[in-house]
């Protein structure tokens, strides 16, 4: 199964070059991590040194996302753009000249090109710093700006137009290929369904029923107008935190699917035993994780994983809790699947392959008897 998946993703980016992958993916990361101190620097007064929670003041920063400063500060401090005193005090935030600024952006455009991102992930994330006051204050949602007007299109420019994730949905269809499977299958946190679309036409007129799951009813009701062409796929709330066979029915699924979802969950190991419990013997889960985080998120992701109006943030009860991590490492998502029984059939890419610098991987593993 690895090397045909391998070979498969390969085949879908044709002659793209892939050895200043990792190069260009450190550009971006610190492309972004610039922009935020710029705005950091301007918005608070220069030399005095300050303390996460001081900075949130100081920028006005909604209740909810109080702790986004202190998230931003730690990764400037562990790049050296500020320094940290003790006492969790920060200092050396500084003004950037006009110049260091167009740098940035060039910087920012040149990297996002070599990593075959379209253009439209730089309006992105060069509107995602512009209004870093208003996400702040609660007066732009980070859903507004990655889901203008309701459309897809610049969600897909993040999450799918792009090297990895090409190669990643090649490499995923040809191993549910591999699988032959039949019977249900059922997507988890399935979102703007990137993968989706490409499983469906492998899985028509093999599988019986696709439930297709998310906790928004806006992710929902646009995979009923997507998917019309596929009458077997049933869009269904699900919350994965929660009892999933209450929710997904009694009957055993051949394949789970979850794309860039399963990190949400409180506790991964208690979702992947309950996902155990969903497969039929000899049955599969394909997940596709982030296993780092990297700065070029850190004007987004932080605000989609801020707690809702009015509530607090998920607790994380597994190995992340009381460390601020969102994501498991590659080793540490192939324990867990261990540890749940479920034998880990495909890992990719190889994390010598260049590709490997995006940190988003493909595991695929099956039920042990």
């Amino acid at each position: 199964m690895r090397a045909r998946a391998h070979r498969a993703g390969l085949a879908a980016l044709g002659e793209a070059p892939l050895d200043d992958v990792p190069r260009y993916v450190r550009d971006l990361d610190l492309a972004v991590l610039k922009g935020i101190a710029a705005f950091l620097g301007t918005a608070l007064p220069p030399d005095a040194p300050r303390t996460a929670g001081q900075v949130a003041d100081v920028l006005e920063a909604a209740s909810r996302h109080r702790w986004i400063p202190g998230h931003w500060l730690a990764a400037l401090a562990d790049e050296s753009l500020v320094k940290r005193e003790p006492g969790a005090r920060y200092r050396g935030l500084r003004r950037f000249r006009r110049s260091e600024l167009a740098e940035v952006r060039e910087t920012l455009d040149r990297a996002r090109d070599g990593l075959g991102y379209p253009e439209a992930l730089t309006r992105y994330l060069l509107d995602s710093l512009r209004l870093l006051p208003g996400l702040l204050r609660d007066k732009v949602s980070a859903q507004s700006l990655l889901f203008p007007g309701g459309e897809f299109g610049t969600a897909a420019a993040a999450y799918r137009d792009n090297l990895v994730n090409a190669y990643l949905n090649a490499a995923a269809v040809e191993a549910v290929r591999v699988l032959e499977v039949k019977g249900r299958v059922l997507e988890l946190g399935a979102g703007t369904g990137a993968l989706t679309a490409d499983l469906l036409p492998v899985l028509d007129g093999h599988v019986t029923d696709y439930l297709f799951t998310d906790l928004s009813p806006f992710f929902l009701d646009a995979a009923r107008t997507r998917f019309t062409g596929h009458p077997f796929l049933r869009p269904r709330v699900v919350d994965f935190d929660q009892d999933l066979a209450a929710q997904c029915g009694p009957d055993p699924f051949d394949l789970v699917v979850a794309v860039n979802a399963a990190h949400n969950a409180s506790h991964v190991g208690t979702l992947l035993g309950h996902v155990r419990e969903l497969l039929a013997p000899g049955g599969a889960l394909l997940l596709v994780e982030t296993c780092h985080e990297h700065h070029q998120s850190l004007t987004s992701m932080p605000f989609l994983l801020s707690a809702r109006p009015g509530g607090s943030r998920p607790e994380r009860r597994d190995g992340r809790a009381g460390t601020g991590r969102t994501y498991l490492t590659r080793r540490e998502w192939l324990a867990a699947l261990g540890t749940a029984g479920l034998a880990p059939l495909l890992d990719l890419p190889h994390p010598d392959h260049p590709l490997a610098a995006f940190s988003q991987h493909l595991f695929v593993a099956a039920r042990e008897p």
